[in-house]
């Protein structure tokens, strides 16, 4: 019976161990696969940040002239206010 035991063993042995040779290969190869992956999402990464900070710049620049178009706007308004000419009142001195 120890025969049969040690055979079983052996046999299972020479069984599993292709089988987890078979199974290292596989994550392996998904492994290799992820890590090209994760290469090309920090590639993607760093150039939509570059992106962003140019976007947030632009925007930047945008408020301010924004802001500076405001400001002109309603000082052209108050020197157009100024400008107008009050009406005279005409007497109604009509002769009777």
């Amino acid at each position: 019976m120890r025969k049969n035991r040690i055979a079983s063993v052996v046999l299972a042995a020479a069984l599993g161990l292709p089988l987890i040779a078979c199974q290292d290969t596989k994550a392996r190869q998904e492994n290799e696969q992820l890590k090209a992956r994760v290469s090309e999402l920090e590639k993607e990464n760093t150039d939509l940040g570059g992106k962003v900070d140019g976007l947030a710049k632009e925007n930047s620049a945008l408020a301010s002239e924004n802001e500076k178009l405001k400001a002109s706007q309603k000082s052209a308004k108050k020197t157009a206010k100024g400008k107008k000419r009050k009406h005279k009142r005409t007497s109604n001195s009509t002769t009777s």
